[in-house]
């Protein structure tokens, strides 16, 4: 058994044409086909486990999840009869609960199936021409019944079992539309709808009775205990009614889009309403209304309206919150989405998201890994390219394209990728978000392309051709021709100087990519093949073909073979370390064969697809294996030991994180963001505005609300004395009703008590009275009885005496009697019952009316007892409001008695002003005097306006020259602009003609590689000259054969009397090309010396012209502050001289007067401030 193994780690993909191939296992985790597994991937974790499938299965054909979510039943195709197998989900590893069979019915698949309700039964339908149902009691594997449910003209396509009731099925199809129902160990028909031109591709329960069927003419119907009831309008909002009325015919329908998924919910149900939408109905009175409905968002990769949107839904599922809806489509792709953001969202139209990732719809065609980065890539069928990231288990990059991808090649970097299509062969960048192309190569239909390790060069196949070609030139170095069948596989050595092929034509070559030679091969015209790779030390090679073998070659012999088992294998791969051997075979399983091969066969096989496997690699770390199958699903496997430990390389594999980023994508972005922040900036100071607004507004606002409330406060005050009065009133009045309601409530009370009283003993001497006579009539009735069994035991005696003849009938006529009198005492213990059942209901009847009465009573005397606690509470909580009141009363009259004190104090002021108003009319000539100063003072005022106006103006002549010095400046800055345009037009020349010079070298090179070839070829020619010397020595002693041997040596080597001429030619050419390249080395070097000059010079240039650059911005904003703080000095001499002139004319009278400076001269505020500015 191999040491090395491999684990399923993750799997891109789903499988289609499984019905019912997805469900929710908890809310955060889906179980789907995929290859050759049921995967349980957890959308939170991204984490999957797997349930692989039969080792001898033929595919999957159905699933189905209990309504526990615990178990998972999976319908498979087997050889001669079909099985379903029932897993344990809860199981960490999915175990295998039981494998169910149909019986003796016959049936080689089962095309649906369904679990019950309660996850007991199972139900099974077979595919045609049989069409067979079949209900299991799984857990016994026992089959209770079978039933055929149509004609091999009308497949079946939905069963399903009523969620109310374990006993009663529904099975729709093609002009089919069945209820049965299992009684008496049978499945009986309960139903007969005449559906037969109806074809139902999905139907729902949504009650116990009800089920809802959809059709592929866009219709949906609905049917009540199996018979059609009426019509839900898709596009109408209320439902068609079709009552009595015959449906009308297919042919006649109205042409709509099929109907293929259905589900139902808490709200209602949801179905599929066309390709890529799902429409969501609500449940209303008697009908169902639209609600929303929810859309496959189109492919942002893809031009084209008919990849995403056009895809058909093929399954629907809920998870169990009824929080997610997740779908799968006819291309195998998973969606979801979240109800509840639907619900919140009603106004915006809702879109599915991908599940995980976009998956490949059709086959793989081309896989490759590189080295810097842990990317994958693949080609599919389906047009597209697709990069995987196999250590995030995320997609990188995805783009459509319009032809097929026949094969691809990433560059070890990982920044390049190679692609073949039907026309051309196209090297492409691996950019941020896109994958461009950047050169094509006239490669048709290359179905193989591989870099070399050093990632210099590549080789493509053509057909029966191997092109190489190199990366730096894009020119066709090699053409290895050889193969007379299609290549079908390529691969380099580690050293890049040998490259390995195999074909259809049963031919493997291994080629030497220096020479373009052959070096080995082995060919078996039997064996077509596949797949083909080194060994780890690159000595041998490992091949894989139609022969159901692995063969392992060396020096055109091959060293092993290991038989495959009556399986064909169709690629191979071999780890880095040489420890393991992995092959796919066309069953799509994968075998692990420990190296060097084994001589018996020891391999283990794991499942993995459903169809062949097309491409295997393995990562450069030996960490991962990534196969690619022909269902379009690509598996990751983790590479490990027998212990569970990853393998070690013996290279240090550091992976990158840099991307490629074309210059107008950065230039673009780099807009953008400026762009950006200036619409924040300007956002910024429009929030800015708004607050200050809104600050105003509020200001305002509080204002007017403090005012009113103000106004409301006075207003209360104002009530609140009159309610004072009121309340004191009140007050008065309550505490004398109080006082009377009591008195009266306290009489009331002793009177009710003392009646009570009476009426209890009255009742109670009437209970006693009825007890006694219960129990005299008790005693009469027992006396009675007693008398009469006493009388009868006479009869008898006496009757025994006189008529003995006759004791049996007279013994009959005793016992006849005695069960009359057993009769009567039945009757008697009856009555008396009944009579004490009476009296005690009476009793009861009376015991609770009084009760009742006396709890009346009781509640009314605590309820006013609450209510005189309540009136003394507020009794008290008015005698303190009184006492505040009072307080408040004594605190106003001190307020007044210190107001009129103050009032008083007032009178005398006042007399003592108008005492010191008398003395003021003496100082008002003073004033006049005053008066004509200031007058004076303005006279001053407006002389130094006046030469405050002509600084103005000098400020402004001196502004004037600096505005022209700054548009000299800018002048200057646009020469310079155009001489630095100037300088990268020369460049550009200069790079133009470095470039022609390149050109010109590499076709030197060219002449001087054909040279030394042709020099190779003459030490070729003189080795084999040697050769046939040495050969000519063994004949020295015959000298026949001796001179034979060298007339043959001179024949095939001596060239003829044209060949000297051709020497000397040759000599002279060769002469000519030596002068040639001479001169055009020595051009190239004066030419890069001036290159080199001429850049140093602009470089010079462009710094000079940045440092004048800097100096005149700094001068201009230099310039642009004293302009601002000359403007600011002016507005406020200006501002400081309107304020004066304003106080001089609003105070003429003032007595204050200017301040006086030291020498006793008046000085005013402008004077300090035209001081201040000259000092």
């Amino acid at each position: 058994m191999s040491a090395v193994v491999a684990q399923s780690h993750f799997i891109f993909g789903l499988r289609r044409g499984v019905a019912n191939n997805l469900c929710f296992f908890d809310e955060h985790s889906l179980v789907f086909p995929c290859g050759n597994n049921c995967v349980c991937f957890n959308t939170v974790q991204r984490c999957q486990r797997f349930i692989p499938g039969s080792e001898k299965s033929q595919g999957m054909r159905a699933m189905a999840i209990s309504a526990n979510r615990r178990y998972l039943a999976v319908s498979e195709r087997g050889g001669e009869r079909a099985t379903v197998t029932v897993f344990d989900l809860q199981h960490e590893q999915g175990r295998k609960r039981k494998v169910l069979t149909a019986g003796d019915a016959p049936g080689r698949e089962f095309v649906c199936v369904a679990f019950s309700p309660d996850s007991k039964y199972l139900i099974g339908q077979t595919g045609g021409p049989e069409w067979t149902l079949v209900l299991w009691l799984w857990e016994k594997q026992k089959v209770l019944a079978s039933v055929k449910t149509s004609n091999p003209n009308n497949p079946v396509t939905q069963v399903s079992f009523n969620p109310h009731n374990n006993t009663q099925l529904c099975v729709s199809g093609t002009g089919l539309f069945k209820l049965f129902r299992y009684t008496e160990g049978a499945l009986k028909q309960s139903s007969f709808p005449k559906v037969e031109t109806m074809g139902f591709l999905c139907h729902t329960w949504v009650t116990a009775e009800r089920v809802i069927a959809g059709t592929d003419a866009g219709r949906l119907l609905v049917f009540e205990s199996g018979d059609l009831r009426r019509e839900i309008g898709a596009a109408l909002e209320a439902d068609r009614q079709v009552g009595t009325r015959k449906i009308q015919d297919a042919d006649e329908a109205p042409t709509a889009s099929r109907i293929t998924a259905i589900l139902s919910y808490s709200k209602g149900f949801a179905c599929s309403m066309g390709p890529g939408t799902v429409c969501l109905f609500e449940k209303t009175e008697d009908s169902y209304r639209k609600s929303r409905e929810i859309k496959i968002p189109p492919d942002p990769y893809n031009d084209e309206v008919t990849s995403a949107e056009s895809q058909e839904i093929d399954t629907m599922c809920l998870s169990p919150a009824e929080e997610t809806l997740a779908i799968s489509t006819e291309q195998g792709q998973l969606y979801s989405v979240s109800l509840s953001s639907v619900d919140v969202h009603k106004e915006v139209q809702a879109h599915f998201e991908f599940l995980s990732q976009s998956f490949h719809s059709k086959s793989i065609t081309g896989l490759s890994v590189c080295l810097r980065k842990p990317f994958a890539a693949t080609s599919s069928l389906d047009r597209s390219v697709r990069i995987w990231n196999y250590e995030t288990k995320e997609l990188e990059l995805y783009k459509e394209f319009q032809e097929e991808a026949h094969s691809v090649a990433l560059h070890p970097t990982g920044l390049f990728i190679l692609v073949g299509f039907s026309d051309k062969l196209r090297l492409m960048n691996l950019v941020m978000d896109d994958i461009r192309t950047f050169k094509e190569f006239t490669v048709r239909g290359c179905r193989e392309c591989a870099f070399s390790h050093g990632g210099h060069m590549f080789a493509a196949v053509n057909g029966n051709v191997i092109h190489i070609y190199s990366v730096n030139s894009f020119e066709n170095i090699l053409t290895l021709k050889g193969h007379n069948g299609k290549i079908r596989g390529i691969e380099w050595s580690l050293d890049d100087s040998r490259l390995v092929s195999c074909g259809m034509d049963g031919a493997v070559y291994e080629w030497n990519t220096q020479t373009g030679k052959r070096e080995s091969e082995s060919v078996l015209k039997s064996c077509g093949y596949t797949g083909v790779a080194f060994s780890s030390d690159c000595k041998t090679f490992l091949a894989v073909g139609s022969d159901l073998t692995l063969k392992e070659i060396q020096d055109c012999q091959v060293l092993r073979e290991v038989p495959a088992d009556e399986v064909a294998h169709t690629a191979v791969a071999v780890s880095h370390s040489g420890r393991v051997v992995f092959t796919g075979a066309s069953n799509g399983t994968i075998r692990a064969i420990k190296y060097p091969l084994p001589i018996q066969k020891d391999w283990i096989v794991y499942q993995a697809h459903c169809g062949p496997v097309t491409k295997m690699a393995i990562t450069f770390d030996d960490q991962f294996l990534l196969t690619a199958s022909e269902d379009g699903c690509l598996s990751m496997w983790k590479i490990i030991d027998k212990e569970g430990r990853g393998l070690k390389s013996s290279r240090q594999i550091v992976h990158t994180d840099e991307i490629l980023v074309t210059k107008s994508d950065l230039e673009e972005k780099t807009q953008t963001t400026l762009e950006l922040k200036m619409r924040l900036e300007e956002m910024q100071m429009e929030n800015e505005y708004q607050l200050r607004l809104r600050d105003m507004n509020y200001n305002e606002k509080m204002k007017e609300i403090s005012d009113k409330l103000t106004q409301q406060i006075e207003t209360l005050q104002t009530a609140q004395q009159a309610m004072k009065t009121e309340m004191e009133r009140q007050e008065r009045e309550h505490q004398e009703s109080s006082a009377e309601v009591a008195m009266k409530h306290s009489r009331e009370l002793k009177d009710l008590e003392s009646s009570y009283g009476q009426k209890l003993i009255v009742e109670h001497e009437r209970f006693q009275d009825l007890r006694h006579r219960c129990e005299r009539a008790r005693e009469d009735y027992e006396r009675s009885a007693k008398t009469a069994e006493e009388r009868e035991v006479r009869a008898l005696e006496e009757l025994t005496r006189r008529y003995e003849a006759e004791l049996r009938e007279k013994t009959r006529q005793l016992a006849q009697c005695q069960e009359d009198a057993q009769q009567q005492m039945r009757e008697f213990k009856e009555i008396i019952k009944q009579e004490e059942e009476d009296e005690e209901r009476v009793i009861h009847n009376i015991k609770i009316r009084y009760e009742k009465k006396l709890r009346a009573e009781e509640e009314a005397v605590a309820n006013l007892t609450r209510e005189n606690g309540i009136t003394a509470h507020k009794f008290h909580s008015l005698q303190r409001q009184i006492d505040d009141q009072r307080t408040d009363a004594n605190k106003l009259k001190q307020e007044r008695q210190r107001l009129l004190g103050l009032i008083r104090s007032l009178e005398s002021d006042i007399e003592d002003l108008k005492r010191q108003i008398a003395g003021h009319e003496k100082t008002n000539q003073d004033k006049d005097k005053t008066i004509s100063g200031l007058k004076k003072k303005n006279q001053e005022l407006e002389k130094l306006k006046f030469v405050l106006d002509f600084q103005l103006s000098e400020l402004k002549k001196r502004t004037e020259p600096q505005q022209d010095e700054i548009g000299e400046k800018k002048e200057r800055i646009q020469q310079l602009e155009g001489e630095l345009v100037q300088t990268n037009e020369s460049n550009t020349q200069l790079k133009l003609a470095v470039s022609d010079l390149r050109l010109k070298l590499r076709t030197r090179d060219k002449e001087m590689h054909k040279e030394m070839q042709r020099v190779k070829d003459l030490e070729t020619h003189l080795q084999r000259l040697k050769s046939d010397l040495h050969h000519c020595v063994g004949f020295i002693q015959e000298p026949k054969k001796l001179k034979d041997s060298v007339q043959v040596i001179y024949a095939r080597y001596v060239p003829h009397d044209g060949g000297v001429n051709k020497s000397s030619v040759g000599d002279d050419v060769q002469a000519a090309v030596c002068r040639q390249r001479d001169h055009l080395e020595r051009t190239v070097h004066s030419l890069r010396t001036s290159l080199a000059k001429s850049a140093d010079a602009h470089e010079k240039v462009y710094v000079r012209i940045m440092k004048e650059n800097v100096t005149l911005i700094t001068e201009i904003n230099e310039l642009r502050k004293e302009l601002c703080l000359a403007r600011t000095q002016v507005k406020d001499c200006k501002a400081q001289l309107a304020t004066y002139k304003r106080s001089n004319q609003s105070r003429p009278n003032s007595e204050a007067g200017p301040k006086k400076d030291s020498s006793g001269s008046v000085t005013s505020p402008v004077d300090r401030k035209v001081q201040r500015d000259e000092y």
